[in-house]
């Protein structure tokens, strides 16, 4: 039988060393630093996370999402989700581990598509940990609907110039290049007329008018931009994929981050779960502690119910993209994955907001930062309604319509079928009464 629910013994040591290494020495980091991970390194910093960075690389652990012809480790997207369960503990994990969100993407992208120029100039930085990128696809106007925007790229001799408006490109602020999604061809259909630019942060027109922020954070000090890219001109190697291919290469990057958002989920829903179990072990109300109520029991074993189907459907959809090579064959998967992914996190963090009382909503512990989490994962790569469609429209692909009045399964149809099925041996047993 080929169904296996262990991890090999090699990878489990692996898996075992990140456990507490990251416990140990990467989670501290989110006190120390916190929500400074994208932040130009300090002298500071690069004192405490260098090194960390250095001890991951010799544990073999370093940018493990793309395979060694793409310049990563090569252990594909299940041994990926394993570890992920344990970065998307910490903010700092995936930097410290060379996987963060939108790098990963990004080097993904160019690694498939780029040019060995591109590769030398965007890619190798990337993944050695020297800078970070920006994905700069949605528009104000438009969300992440590619039918509506409007950013134009013109072709002027041998360079491209860009014009229009981009919003949530995250991490522009400390971004060193930017991959910018912009119409150059209106006359065709959008999924054939846009092309992909990569464009330093440093050239000219590259404008961020606004840093926006989450909820909770300083206004116009966030990480998601507001950008207007004016007259900006790019050499005409600067398209990446080919002109016209903005839409296969930004599936390819979208399929990859959509289901790697939700292994990193696995973790921080895992560490919700073990706070609520915590907490009800430890307090006592109204003559008995809350493990003993059956509301709060309720609460885990739901919790563990849907922790534990989230975490084995997205390990499942991981090991098809493994076996297919191909974002697009598990489209419907990686789609449904996104699906349940805020709502797991949500409620799982909800309850355990409730079980710590009145200490759970306040800003000493961080239930409501994950249950504003959940509402972002919702949001990120597409919003959650859109891959219920998408869900759908793949199911009914495997379905015909019922040929008849009657559905097939429609029980006085069964009947007479099975009595005709089974007609001649009936009348014998008619026959010999």
């Amino acid at each position: 039988m080929a169904w296996d629910f262990e991890t090999d013994p090699e990878y489990q040591k692996q898996l075992d060393w990140a456990d507490e290494f990251v416990r140990e020495e990467v989670e501290p980091l989110d006190y120390l630093f916190p929500h400074k991970q994208f932040d130009p390194m300090t002298d500071e910093m690069r004192r405490i996370i260098d090194p960390l960075k250095d001890e991951v690389r010799r544990q073999g652990l370093w940018a493990t999402h793309l395979g060694p012809e793409l310049g990563g480790q090569g252990f594909g997207q299940l041994k990926l989700a394993l570890l992920n369960e344990i970065l998307g503990r910490t903010l700092w994990a995936s930097v410290v581990f060379g996987t963060q969100a939108p790098d990963t993407g990004n080097a993904e992208i160019i690694a498939h598509y780029g040019t060995d120029e591109q590769k030398d100039k965007y890619l190798l930085p990337l993944l050695n940990g020297e800078c970070f990128s920006t994905y700069s696809m949605t528009e104000p106007h438009a969300g992440a609907d590619p039918t509506q925007f409007t950013c134009r790229a013109v072709r002027d001799g041998d360079e491209w110039v860009i014009n229009g408006w981009k919003y949530f490109s995250s991490n522009a602020r400390t971004a060193s290049f930017l991959i910018v999604m912009a119409v150059t061809d209106p006359d065709v259909s959008p999924y054939k007329g846009m092309s992909m630019f990569l464009v330093p942060s440093d050239t000219p027109g590259v404008n961020i008018v606004r840093n926006v922020g989450l909820w909770g954070e300083p206004m116009n000090d966030g990480y998601h931009a507001l950008m207007h890219y004016e007259d900006v001109r790019v050499p005409a190697s600067s398209v990446l994929g080919g002109e016209g291919q903005a839409f296969a290469v930004a599936q390819t990057r979208l399929g990859g981050g959509r289901i790697h958002h939700a292994m990193r989920t696995i973790g921080l829903a895992q560490k919700a779960f073990d706070m609520m179990c915590e907490r009800a072990l430890s307090r006592e109300t109204q003559g008995s502690r809350l493990s003993e109520k059956q509301l709060v029991q309720s609460y885990i074993a739901d919790s563990y119910a849907q922790l534990t189907q989230f975490r084995l459907f997205v390990l499942y959809t991981a090991w098809e993209i493994d076996k297919y090579h191909d974002y697009n064959k598990v489209r419907k998967d990686i789609a449904v994955a996104k699906v349940v992914m805020p709502a797991v996190l949500h409620d799982i963090a909800w309850r355990a907001m409730q079980i710590h009382g009145a200490l759970g909503t306040t800003n000493e512990m961080p239930f409501f930062d994950m249950i504003h989490g959940a509402g972002v994962m919702g949001l990120a790569d597409g919003p959650t309604e859109v891959h219920k469609l998408t869900v759908a429209k793949q199911v009914l692909r495997g379905y015909e319509p019922a040929t008849g009045m009657w559905p097939t399964e429609w029980i006085p149809d069964k009947i007479d079928a099975a009595k005709r099925k089974y007609a001649e041996l009936l009348e014998l047993e008619v026959g010999n009464l």
